[in-house]
């Protein structure tokens, strides 16, 4: 696959499981974090990095907002449950297997 075709898949992929999880409102961010190690906050936080690697500047809000298809405070409004403590001691067992943010070319 040549470069250019790569990174138009790559994009395609990205915008696909963004467009995924901004329809699965119902599933949490910390479920997620408890079996993937990874969230919709760690991929704004990636796509925020990867902006501002390639010399955009954008704030992790804006990155949220993109990730998220509305302000974070509105989608927490609409569909953020309160975590419950199995769901809380899990995330700290699992934190050693957490997503590291970083830029991947």
């Amino acid at each position: 696959m040549d470069e250019m075709t790569r990174l138009k898949a790559e994009a395609a992929a990205f915008r696909g499981l963004v467009a995924h999880l901004q329809n699965r409102t119902d599933v949490q961010n910390i479920d997620i974090m408890n079996t993937a190690g990874f969230c919709r906050n760690c991929l704004a936080k990636w796509y925020r990095a990867a902006a501002e690697h390639y010399g955009v500047a954008m704030t992790y809000e804006q990155a949220q907002e993109e990730v998220y298809g509305m302000p974070i405070g509105d989608w927490k409004a609409k569909h953020q449950k309160p975590a419950s403590p199995e769901q809380e001691q899990m995330f700290e067992a699992s934190k050693p297997l957490h997503a590291k943010i970083t830029v991947v070319e």
